[in-house]
């Protein structure tokens, strides 16, 4: 069997153990890794903290069954509980295995060392293959068949909105024109086609198709809006002194973490006021500063921790009912705004 640990590379692995474990001390405690993977953190998390039990959460099947042998190999199968899902499906997973509240919840939104190596699903820009992209090859909608129906108009507002992609309508003109004669089935097509759309003079460093290949990505497995719709959900469950520590790696991502995360953060109230009601006061408590980034020696170590950009709260008092109404509110509203 092949030794996952010489493939996966966890990013910013100290940081996140020291986040995650303080809120774990206690036995009993719950840890969700939303974004298990190859279970990377997932292992360090449980072996920092040896009271705790962790729930791992993928959609990727594959890696699901690779990380399970690992923690029974390691020794942590007995505290551990793999689930099948996407984590957006996270009050259902915690409802069917009647778990209540939970302590830590941790996030990693970057793309699993299995799905980038492997050559045969599209994700990657840098092999030939099928434009596949799906994270849980159970569903039905792949990057083929975005690139097959899509109009023209939808496919620009893809690429604009999730891959900010400066010639976003050019790239989805020359799609729709090129498609009924040759249709888009490879990810060396699609490189080649944008290669021929995007100006020499106007390119970004690297492949001029990787913000293309982004976009596609986000839309086949709905990340932005499963992002959106589970940080309320991850609130609603989290105990007092529990953790949130997530792991972006487009601006995209951040910006609805940071949103999410703000909420808690500030007084919901009028300035001037004499006194701050008590459902108006912050109800988080920053532990990262902002966004932490890595360092050169990590990034020289690991080039794809270049773009991580790394935020964590705690939980320092109950979310007033009102709060969390506004905090789904939001969201919904949030998602609404991407739809149109």
């Amino acid at each position: 069997m092949t030794d996952i640990t010489t493939i996966h590379q966890p990013v910013l692995l100290g940081r996140c153990v020291d986040l995650v474990a303080p809120a774990l001390e206690k036995p009993g405690s719950v840890v969700v890794d939303c974004t298990l993977g190859l279970a990377g953190h997932a292992t360090n998390f449980l072996k920092a903290a040896p009271n705790a039990r962790l729930i791992g959460i993928d959609r990727d099947t594959e890696a699901l069954a690779l990380a399970t042998e690992r923690m029974r190999r390691e020794g942590l199968a007995d505290r551990f509980t793999p689930v099948h899902a996407a984590f957006d499906a996270f009050d259902e997973v915690l409802a069917k295995l009647r778990v209540r509240e939970v302590n830590a919840v941790f996030m990693d939104l970057g793309l699993s060392s299995l799905q980038i190596d492997e050559t045969d699903r599209g994700f990657s820009y840098s092999h030939d293959a099928p434009l596949d992209m799906r994270m849980d090859v159970t569903q039905s909608l792949t990057a083929q068949e975005v690139l097959a129906t899509y109009g023209q108009d939808d496919l620009a507002r893809i690429f604009r909105d999730y891959g900010e992609e400066r010639f976003a309508r050019q790239i989805a003109r020359e799609i729709v024109a090129r498609r009924a004669a040759e249709p888009l089935t490879t990810s060396a097509q699609l490189n080649r086609l944008v290669d021929q759309v995007v100006p020499q003079a106007h390119r970004p460093a690297g492949n001029p198709a990787k913000r293309v290949f982004q976009a596609l990505r986000i839309e086949v497995n709905g990340e932005l809006d499963k992002l959106a719709s589970t940080l309320p959900q991850i609130a609603s469950r989290l105990a007092v002194g529990g953790r949130i520590v997530v792991e972006s790696y487009h601006s995209l991502e951040d910006k609805t973490v940071k949103s999410f995360m703000n909420q808690g953060l500030k007084v919901d109230a009028p300035a001037g006021l004499p006194m701050i009601p008590p459902d108006a006061e912050p109800f988080f408590r920053e532990l990262t500063r902002g966004a932490l980034k890595a360092d050169e020696e990590e990034m020289a170590a690991n080039p794809r921790s270049a773009s991580v950009r790394l935020r964590a709260v705690e939980l320092v008092r109950p979310i007033p009912e009102r709060r969390m109404r506004q905090l789904e509110h939001r969201t919904d509203h949030r998602r609404q705004g991407r739809n149109r």
